[in-house]
């Protein structure tokens, strides 16, 4: 909540005007003004407050994104803006002072279902491994106890798919277009269910791969640990060295494959510290 740098003796108007330059940036729950302002905020409980949670999880029941969401958007806008705030600095000379709350950034990321409700009248179903606005896109079984994440984007796709994979023209005339699939979900999502429930999950691959349908497996930790398509960039660390998802942006072709070596406990103190006495004996 607000009011943390106070209680710590910085106040940063007062940082500000002495160096107009500055750029801050507070992070806060729910923002500086109003009731609000001194709650209490953690990463689950902003997934609640801006309903998030009620849009996450199975048919049954709502559930909690599996990773710190909220945190990570925060940190990414506070990031953002600190950037255009240095390029405005750069034209203008003037620092800039930055707020982000957390309700801000995750209710950003909740645009697409509260304009759902706020001009269509209706929130987006909670539908587990499933879309809830195209059909057939959801989790499917293979006979070998795998699962297939399939994805049909457009009627093109559908009547391929309904030729190639489920061998069944028929059946794409049945269910011409997305609304009427949805209309009749439980109906289609059984038939390829019940296609894709016979097939291995390679010879599944195989053939969706062959007729351009787009899928996906639905892997764990110890998939994406192996999987072909992660890359990894080492980190010198004082424990041993560490392998870490490397950064996701890659410049002018060329992929980071090491990165900065962590510090060990104090290594840079006296430099910081020394730094910091000089900064005051020029106040």
């Amino acid at each position: 909540k607000t009011g943390a740098l106070e209680k710590m003796g910085i106040r940063l108007p007062e940082l500000r005007q002495k160096n107009p330059q500055l750029i801050t940036c507070s992070i806060s729950g729910y923002g500086s003004k109003g009731e609000w302002s001194k709650m209490k905020a953690y990463d689950l409980l902003i997934q609640a407050e801006t309903g998030l949670s009620s849009i996450t999880g199975s048919v049954d029941a709502p559930g909690r994104v599996g990773i710190s969401v909220a945190d990570i958007a925060t940190g990414m806008y506070a990031w953002s803006a600190i950037l255009e705030a240095l390029i405005s600095r750069s034209i203008s000379g003037s620092g800039r002072h930055i707020e982000v709350s957390l309700f801000d950034a995750l209710a950003d990321w909740m645009a697409v279902p509260l304009l759902w409700y706020d001009y269509g009248g209706n929130a987006p179903e909670r539908v587990g491994l499933s879309h809830p606005s195209i059909c057939p896109y959801g989790a499917f079984n293979t006979a070998d106890d795998k699962t297939l994440l399939l994805s049909i984007q457009n009627e093109r796709e559908w009547l391929r798919f309904c030729g190639e994979i489920l061998d069944d023209a028929d059946f794409a005339a049945k269910y011409p277009d997305n609304s009427i699939r949805l209309s009749n979900r439980s109906a289609v999502d059984k038939r390829v269910a019940d296609v894709l429930g016979k097939m291995l999950h390679a010879e599944a691959a195989k053939k969706l791969k062959k007729s351009e349908i787009a899928f996906g497996t639905l892997n764990d930790v110890q998939g994406l640990s192996s999987h072909p398509v992660l890359r990894r960039a080492e980190i010198s660390n004082p424990e041993g060295n560490i392998r870490f998802p490397a950064p996701p942006a890659i410049f002018d072709n060329k992929p980071q494959d090491t990165l900065g070596e962590v510090p060990r406990l104090n290594q840079h103190g006296d430099s910081i510290r020394a730094e910091f006495k000089e900064t005051a004996s020029m106040e």
